[in-house]
């Protein structure tokens, strides 16, 4: 069995953690395809993110761990909810500005957009997109510019590129270059991660 303390899984711990942005967040938003949620997660962890919220009022709660490249979800901490309003209630409390991807007139760019503010990202189901209601309680409704034929992207693909774009608008601001999380935080999530 191999050692869960070793120096080297501990020190590769310890560099995940020391980049982990708990300022930074995404919200799936009843996505069904568990593929497109294994993706989701996995660029989630890929970028730092801390805590994913599954906020899921129509599509069943999916199921983490048995999908493919399922390793990354238990590296993230998940919040659940089953309710737009309470959810958005909790990310507006803790001072996160609310970006739901959606195409519309009144979207704005997501690159006109300063993802170093405490960013919450809403992605919708493949088919339906967002909700009505997400829509009208984000503070602000986002799109990725298409220079092609097709609308949009898959939602896992539009995760991977807003989330890239928090990265490199983080790291030019130097959020990568000294842990956001306090001491303690990261003392304790150190032991816990041995311990996943």
């Amino acid at each position: 069995m191999p050692d869960l303390a070793s120096p080297e899984r501990t020190e590769k711990i310890e560099r995940a953690l020391a980049s982990r942005q708990p300022t930074l967040t995404v919200v799936l938003e009843n996505i069904h395809d568990p593929h497109n949620v294994s993706a989701i997660l996995r660029s989630c962890d890929a970028v730092g993110v801390l805590c994913v919220h599954l906020l899921y009022t129509v599509e069943p709660f999916p199921s983490l761990g048995h999908t493919p490249s399922s390793g990354a979800h238990k590296w993230l901490d998940y919040e659940r909810h089953d309710s737009v309003a309470s959810c958005f209630e909790k990310l507006h409390r803790d001072g996160f500005q609310v970006l739901a991807t959606k195409i519309d007139p009144a979207a704005r760019s997501l690159y006109a957009n300063d993802l170093t503010r405490p960013t919450a990202l809403v992605l919708g189901n493949e088919h339906r997109g967002i909700s009505e209601e997400a829509a009208r309680l984000a503070d602000r409704c986002i799109y990725i510019p298409m220079m092609g034929m097709a609308e949009s992207l898959n939602v896992s693909v539009a995760s991977a590129v807003s989330l890239f774009e928090a990265l490199r608008q983080r790291t030019e601001a130097g959020m990568y270059a000294q842990p956001q999380l306090t001491p303690d935080a990261l003392r304790s999530k150190t032991f816990e991660w041995l311990l996943r």
